[in-house]
Order: C-alpha cells, then structure tokens, then sequence
C-alpha cells in the first residue's frame, strides 16, 4: 500500500480545477529504490575520478536492460547496465565531440542531439547516430542550429528535435527576441534506422505563433504521439505548438497562460511559511509528454518571467483540462524536501516529466529539480490526477526521467556533480514492488494555518520520557528561526505533528545554531547552540519552556569559550541533574585527536571536563572525523554519535558508540581530563547505505525512547546542494540488535 501522503499535509487546496482529485487513490503496488548508480564510476579508465560527469537526460535501450544517458560535462553519452537493476554496471561511454542535449532510442542505434554552436549568434548543431553496442557513429545529420530535446515517435519512423538556438542571459538581461529564431527539425526513420532525409532536415517554422517575442520562438521540449504529431513547448515564450510531422504543419498553437497562487513561500528568508500569494504567474512550461494522443502534461518550471512550481494537462487543442496548483509546493514543505533559497524565484521548480504505463495503470512522473522529487501520479482519465507517491531522487537536480515499464523500473538521473562539495551525478532506480525501505520516512501534518509544518536541517533528537509514540527535534542555523519539533513515531513514516519557534520575550531568538536536545521530565527542554567564532555566535545552552520561551540561558564560562574552534556543540543530554554536553571536535586547548565531553550540575552550576578518543579518519579522500551526539541510556551510560565528514562512496565512520560514565569524575576547569574509553555498539553505515541512494554524511541525531527503542536521523541541509532526504533509523532495543548479530 502507499503511504498517506495526502492524509499529511496535503488534503486541501491543491487542485485548481480537479480537487476530487486529492481523494485517497486505490491501492497500487509502490515503487522502491533499488540502487544508485553515481555516474564518475562510468568514467573511461585512468580518468581523475573527481572530474565533473553530469548525466542530464535518460533513456532505455536492448529491451530496458541498459541505460543510456547523455553527459555534456564529458561530451559523451554513457551506457549503465541494468540487466540486474538492482546492481547496475557500468558500461562506458561513446565520446560525441561536441555537447548532447537529448538522447532517444530506437531498436539498436541512440540518437542525440549534439550542440557544436561557436556562439549564440551562429549555433550549429547535429542528430548523431549512433550503434549502441559498438559505440560507432553511423551518421550525422544537420539541424540547421542548436539542438536540445529529441524524440522518436511511437511507430519509429519520425525523429523530432526542438532546436532552441537559446538566448545569451547576459545580453539586455536575456529578455527575447534574441535572433537567430529556433525551430522544429524533423527527420524520416527508415526500417535500418538510418535517417532517410539526413542530407536534407526537414523544417517546421514556430516564428509568429506566440504573444511574446514572437520573431523569437525558442523550443524546449519536444513529444510525439500515435498520430505522429510532435507537441513543443516554447518556454520563453510561453506557448504550446501541436505540429503535424507528415504534413509539417503546425495544427494549433496557444499560450500555456498563468495562474494565481495562494499558499506558497515567495519569499527568501530562512522561514518555510506558506503563506504568501502570487498572481498572474506564467506558467512557461519544460517538458511535456502525451498522456494518450490528445492530451499532454507539462512540466511548468518557467524561465525569466514566470513558473508556475506545478504541472499542467492540456488537450491538443489547447484546453486546460488540470492544473495542480500548489500541491507541489506543500508537497515538498511537507516531506522536509522545500528549497526555501528558491523561494524569492520558482520554489521546487518542476522540469522533468514522464508517462508510462505501470500494470495497466497510466502513470505520470513530475519531476521537482530543487526539491529533489520525483512526484508520481495516476492519470484519473476524467482530467484529474491522484496523488501516488513522492520519489526522493537520491542526488541533486533530477533532470530526467524515463520508464522501463515492461520491468516496473523507473529511472532518475541527477545532474549536480561536485567532488569537492562530496556531491556526485547519479541515476537512482526504483522498480514496483522491489525490496527496500519506504522512503521518505519522515513527513509534516497540517499546523494551526491549514498549511504544512514547514522543517528540515534536522540536527538534534530527543525522547519524550515517558511516552514512547513521541521524540523531539530542532533545526541548525540553515534556517533563521530555532523550532522544536513534536515527531509521532508509533506509525511509518514518522509525522512531525507540532513546531514550536524558540522564544525570548515572545519574539524569535536570533542567531542560532541547534545542534542537541534534551527532553526534561517536566516538558521543558535543554537545547544546544553551536558557537561561531566568525558569526559572533556565542556557545550556548538555553533551557526552553514548553510554549517556546527562554527560561534561562547558559554560556560557557571564558576558559572553555576562549579555546573553542568552529566546530563545537553538537549534543546535550540530561541525566538526573546534570547536563552532559558533546563538542564536535577538538579545540585549542585538545590534543589531537581527543575532544571534549562537558558535564554542568545544574544545582550548583560547576563544570568539568572530559575527554573523548576520535576515531581516525578511514576515507580515502580524508576528511575528519567527530562527534554529532550524545543520548542518554540510563545508569550513567551514554550513547556517542561519532561520524566522520564523508558522504557516498567515501562514507566510512558512521558509528554508535558506548561510554560508561560510572565512577568517571569530570575533571575541574583548567586541569588535565580523564580520557573515557567506549565501546562500538552500532555501525550505522549499513543502515545509511540501504536506501540505496547517495550515502549521507551528516548522522546528527541520535535518542532512547522510553520503551528502550533506538533512534537516530540524518541532516539534509536544508536541500541546499544537499539530496535533501531525511532519514529516519529504527534501530531497535538492545535486546533486538544482539538477536539480529
């Protein structure tokens, strides 16, 4: 069964023109990630394995038993192997010579539009052939300019580019017309799948169709469907052709118009808070592709001027049929995965789009490029959608989607590649009814607006005393505001279902960093704000009422706050009537190697001092290794969350560790400090890499609720440069995890 996502923030106001379409779909087998393939391991052998590859578009090819992407980065298109999607191979490259935008298969030969422009005012470009198996190109055919999406239509005999001859953004701040005006290439398929016309393209002019710039048409996106009729979206200008390929006519055309939005984040300042309306919003659709031979959807990213952070149903003579309004939007603030940087601009940002037919089910995939989702729907067939399910895409910037329906199979390729920011290309594949974990695993309920609980960058956790069902949360200093955040965790996903804002005098207190909570018997709170020498943001500790407000607030004394460095409080736990305190790393006054773990008696306000032993650094790439949490178990043990600062490939330490504080005296200020020793207790690397996406670096969370249960949750940086998944790990009692060994 899916999860209720629409019973979690999402059950009004999302539809413009279809709400029935929020009512609980059917029961439809989900769809699981069952790998990740980041694309620098298809790079050719005795490449710097940190050289950028980006995989944009992708498509299936021999039967979907491989995939085929394109790589402007590396100027190749790349081949992965999924005969066994679950581990999928690589299976090299074919280098192009010039950048390709699009690829479309057909039988035994990929075709790709190859970007070989000088200039934006004399773009060139061709369509490559290319024998799959060998990696010959078979041929090059002219497009007469700058070619950026290909499509093959169903019967194989039509090839379609959208040839965009794009705008330079920094001329007259890239408003349009920008000459020379794009078009639509066309090409015959012969039964060899060679071009028939190769030496003579065929060319549909789209100038004088649209209301803005129309000397200017710019063609995004192109699909065609079983009447072998190609539908274009011009993004810039904001229009939507229908052309007829045997004919070459242009059937219709019209604007793809705007809308009003009420309920989204228009702002850039640190807050989720869907709240504010836009009016007169184009929609300046991307992708597009047919839902069936008269209507399509389109993916409304907008450009320059508009973005409608939703998708649209058209029918081929233009009539809007469904628009999904804000439903992406609360979406994405609801499942932790809002871009609260993009709100001043297109928030979430929908790009990609893809229909595919799943167990007689037609299917629709909205891709969300900052959000980092992948929305699936299921085509109603009366002009409604009904909300299915979200796909995390496992990396960042979802770019392209394609279906290997024939095996449930599902395909996500990410295009944000950077080695030095630990971030890597991938494509992630989810197949129907595959084994693994549910994902996301934590979402928001309704607040008292109507609107989703806004969250994310989670960084601390702690455990209700006495009731099992509920945790605590906060949020670091990617966000301008501190929350505390009520999670329910006796169903799956977990529901954060309350957020307080940190207070002081009713207002907001600034300049925080959370990074540790500590749940006290009577409702209050112990939370732990990590300094910054650079920010003036001083170390504290501030004890929190119930309703948000400070109760009273504790700094360091100056011998401990004069030697800290960036890195220092990461956790706070509280036993009887001592808080316990764990810093990230160590300090000037540390040896190597060694940080602190800090003790306040809250009776008598005397501090002490710690050491604990780090792990060494096991990455190849380096890095360093520290502590993210500290959790009480009871009888003066504590649990450790040690990790080091690697993500995918080279995460190495993600570890739980044990330390038992009975009969250790913390050592007064200004003398030498024991050295506690610990005891591994869970490797939570295994657990991360189940997910099967990009491995996350930042475990920051870790508590023990009063059932004995284990649980801990991964930061997600606010979905800045970040896969923006929060995970959530049920890691079990004692009892359980030495069961399992």
């Amino acid at each position: 069964m899916f999860r209720p996502l629409l019973a979690v923030g999402l059950t009004a106001g999302a539809a413009l023109l279809a709400p029935a379409a929020l009512a609980p779909a059917k029961a439809t087998e989900p769809f699981t990630r069952i790998a990740s393939f980041p694309i620098f391991q298809n790079l050719p052998e005795g490449t710097d394995p940190t050289t950028e590859t980006v995989a944009e578009i992708v498509t299936s090819a021999m039967d979907g038993k491989l995939l085929v992407y394109t790589d402007s980065e590396l100027e190749a298109i790349g081949k992965v192997d999924i005969s066994d999607p679950a581990n999928p191979e690589a299976a090299g490259v074919i280098m192009l010579g010039g950048e390709p935008t699009s690829v479309a298969v057909l039988g035994k030969h990929a075709y790709v539009g190859v970007n070989t422009s000088e200039s934006y005012e004399e773009p060139s470009g061709h369509v490559a052939v290319i024998e799959i198996e060998s990696g010959k190109i078979a041929a090059t055919c002219d497009v007469q300019g700058q070619p950026d999406s290909v499509a093959i239509s169903p019967d194989g005999s039509q090839l379609a580019i959208a040839i965009e001859n794009e705008r330079d953004e920094d001329l007259n701040d890239g408003v349009i017309p920008q000459l020379p005006a794009g078009h639509l290439a066309s090409f015959r398929i012969d039964g060899s799948g060679a071009l028939a016309n190769c030496a003579a393209v065929t060319v549909t002019d789209l100038t004088g169709l649209a209301e803005v710039a129309p000397t200017d048409p710019e063609p995004e996106f192109v699909a065609i469907n079983g009447r072998n009729q190609a539908v274009v979206t011009l993004q810039e200008n904001n229009h939507i052709a229908v052309v007829d390929l045997t004919a070459n006519k242009v059937m219709s055309h019209f604007s793809a118009g705007a809308v009003d939005l009420d309920g989204i984040d228009a702002t850039r300042d640190g807050i989720i808070s869907l709240t504010e309306s836009k009016t007169g919003l184009r929609r300046e659709p991307d992708a597009v592709a047919w839902l069936d031979d008269n209507r399509f959807v389109t993916a409304n990213e907008g450009d320059y001027e508009g973005g409608s952070r939703g998708f649209s149903v058209f029918s081929a003579d233009g009539s809007l049929l469904y628009d999904s309004g804000t439903l992406t939007e609360r979406l994405a603030a609801s499942l932790g995965h809002y871009p609260e940087k993009r709100s001043g601009k297109k928030g979430s940002e929908p790009e990609g789009v893809a229909v595919g037919t799943f167990a007689g089910e037609r299917l629709v995939m909205v891709g969300l490029e900052r959000a980092n989702l992948v929305v699936l729907f299921r085509d109603a067939g009366d002009g409604g959608m009904e909300l299915l399910q979200a796909l995390p895409s496992g990396g960042v910037g979802p770019e392209g989607i394609t279906t290997v329906a024939s095996r449930g199979l599902i395909a996500i390729s990410n295009e944000k590649d950077s080695a030095e920011d630990k971030l890597r290309s991938t494509i992630a594949i989810y197949q129907q009814g595959g084994e693994g974990p549910v994902l996301p695993q934590i979402v928001s309920a309704d607040g008292p607006n109507g609107a989703p609980i806004g969250w994310g960058a989670l960084s601390g956790l702690a455990a209700n005393p006495s009731d099992p069902s509920i945790l605590y949360a906060v949020n670091d200093s990617f966000y301008s505001v501190g929350n505390v955040y009520t999670l329910d965790v006796s169903a799956e996903p977990a529901r954060i279902i309350a957020a307080q804002t940190i207070t002081r005098n009713g207002a907001p207190v600034e300049n925080l960093d959370l990074e540790g909570i500590a749940a006290a018997p009577d409702g209050s709170f112990y939370v732990a704000s990590e300094g910054h020498p650079k920010k003036d943001r001083p170390s504290l500790i501030l004890h929190v009422l119930p309703d948000g407000e400070v109760a009273r607030e504790i700094r360091l004394p100056e011998a401990l706050e004069s030697a800290k460095k960036r890195f220092g409080l990461e956790g706070v736990a509280l036993d009887d009537n001592r808080l316990y305190v764990a810093v990230q790393r160590e300090w000037n006054d540390d040896p190597k190697g060694m940080t602190k773990i800090l003790s306040l008696d809250l009776g008598s306000d005397t501090w002490g001092v710690m050491h604990y032993p780090l792990d060494k650094p096991e990455s190849a790439a380096g890095g360093w290794v520290g502590l993210s949490e500290i959790a009480a178990l009871g009888n003066g043990r504590f649990a450790i969350l040690e990790r080091d600062n690697q993500a995918g490939t080279e995460a190495a330490i993600k570890r739980v560790y044990e330390i038992d504080l009975d009969g250790v005296t913390a050592a007064p200020l200004g003398q030498t400090p024991p050295v506690l020793t610990k005891s591994l207790a869970i490797d939570l690397l295994p657990e991360l890499q189940a997910v099967n996406g990009w491995t996350a670096d930042k475990v920051e969370g870790l508590t023990l609720a009063a059932d004995g249960q284990l649980y801990a949750v991964t930061d997600n940086d606010g979905v800045d440069d970040s896969p923006g998944e929060s995970l959530f790990l049920r890691l079990g009692t004692a009892n359980e995890r030495q069961a399992s060994k």
